[in-house]
């Protein structure tokens, strides 16, 4: 069934808005889309893809779009790619002698840098980090459209269980091979209106992000802090790995996103999460809680660029010198909530990131300073928690090789503090104390 014309245009004119890159892709077609409310769920689908798909093809089909009728063949070329061109209305004869002549490229003689369709900035930083051949691969990853992953909450609902109601919706899930309470749906249906959603016993979490959770080793009864909460997935995460026991408080900065958690935490079942807004990373609500907590989770702002199969615009709007800014930030906020940890407790430092100036090198400037930490090495932490990774000292987690986004982590422990010696009695100190 072929799309009606109007949906080029559409898609054009969206298009237009987003590749000015002033706010996230997914916020300008949320706009539009509440602008243009006669728009079906199919309609919606496509323009929406569309679009995705012309930001991650971005040098690629530039090159190609020309001038003058430039937007309107940059929106063609991305709904051939996301619906098909036999699925598109209102083309030209030119337009789809155009499609065919681009569709005959073989994109695998290209160059390196021009099949990887990133900025020439994050190009060099992954060349840098990863050498060329693994950046190409790399980037092919993130140029595909991710999965939709499902967590499941233990607290409703066994996986099993899951599985079994989104069978007779009918959905196809399948286990994740890293997440315990992971499943993953290749197609992406409307999950808003069905029971298990409603009922809080699925929330959508990428594999990766369902790793860092249970790498806290959270246990009941526990304080622990979500220090960067967000809009609180990782934070229903923990609640329902501590068995809704203990205090779990989830700390940010920005009170809409912690706006967003609401509605969630109301689904889950949880009583004993605690959502905070603080001011900064040294508010005086942490300070009161300073040397108490048995695990902090610090899922750091970053540059998001392990995220770039759902957020293909971040590689436009992201500048080098922001992620060097973005450095400091994190060492900050990382020596903020290591005040928060008893002797003996642990801090997970992670990023969905892909650039080690926001991962180990954090890490190694705050070990060069806080001697009362060491790092716990990843495979003993993984072990811990029966997941089969195979990692060195830190988490790393890549879309090409591990199908989730990318992510990094760090468990950090605080040394437990010696207990001072009670002096031994002599007849000499005893004289004195008396």
């Amino acid at each position: 069934m072929r799309l009606p014309p109007a949906i080029l245009a559409n898609t054009e004119e969206v298009l237009r808005e987003i590749l000015r890159f002033s706010a996230p892709a997914d916020t300008t077609l949320s706009r539009y889309f509440k602008d243009h409310p006669r728009l079906g769920g199919r309609e919606r689908g496509a323009i929406a893809e569309g679009v995705y798909a012309v930001l991650r093809n971005k040098s690629f089909f530039t090159d190609f779009a020309g001038s003058g009728n430039g937007m309107r063949r940059l929106a063609i070329l991305g709904l051939s790619e996301a619906v098909g061109a036999e699925s598109m209305g209102g083309l030209s004869e030119e337009e789809v002698e155009f499609l065919t002549r681009i569709k005959e490229i073989d994109r695998t003689l290209m160059p390196a840098q021009k099949r990887a369709n990133l900025p020439d900035w994050l190009y060099e930083k992954f060349v840098a980090q990863y050498g060329e051949a693994e950046t190409v691969i790399l980037a092919e990853a993130l140029n595909q459209p991710a999965p939709l992953d499902l967590r499941v909450n233990s607290i409703k609902a066994t996986r099993d269980e899951v599985m079994n109601e989104l069978a007779q919706a009918p959905i196809a899930a399948e286990p994740m091979p890293f997440a315990p309470l992971g499943l993953r749906i290749h197609k992406k249906p409307s999950l808003q209106n069905l029971p298990l959603f409603k009922s809080g016993a699925i929330e959508v979490q990428d594999e990766g992000s369902q790793v860092l959770s249970q790498i806290v080793g959270a246990k009941r009864g526990e304080m622990v802090v979500d220090f960067c909460a967000g809009a609180g997935g990782k934070t229903l995460a923990l609640g329902a790995l501590m068995r809704n026991t203990g205090r779990l408080y989830a700390f940010d900065v920005s009170e809409k996103r912690l706006a967003k958690l609401k509605p969630r935490l109301a689904r889950s079942g949880l009583s004993n999460v605690h959502p905070v807004q603080i001011a900064h990373e040294r508010d005086v609500k942490i300070k009161r809680l300073a040397g108490k907590v048995d695990r902090v989770l610090v899922d750091a702002p970053c540059s998001g660029l392990g995220t770039l199969r759902r957020n293909p615009d971040v590689k436009w709007r992201q500048k080098p010198e922001a992620v060097t800014e973005m450095h400091d930030k994190q060492v900050a906020i990382l020596d903020g909530a290591a005040r928060l940890l008893k002797g003996g407790g642990r801090l997970v430092y992670a990023t969905c990131s892909l650039l080690d100036e926001e991962n180990e090198r954090v890490v190694e400037q705050f070990l060069a300073k806080h001697e009362d930490f060491a790092l716990v090495p990843m495979n003993v932490v993984l072990a811990e928690q029966k997941i089969e990774l195979e990692m060195g000292d830190y988490l790393k987690l890549l879309p090409h090789k591990h199908q989730t986004d990318g992510f990094f982590a760090a468990v950090l422990e605080r040394k437990k503090m010696a207990k001072p010696v009670a002096p031994v009695a002599t007849e000499e100190t005893d004289a004195e104390e008396e």
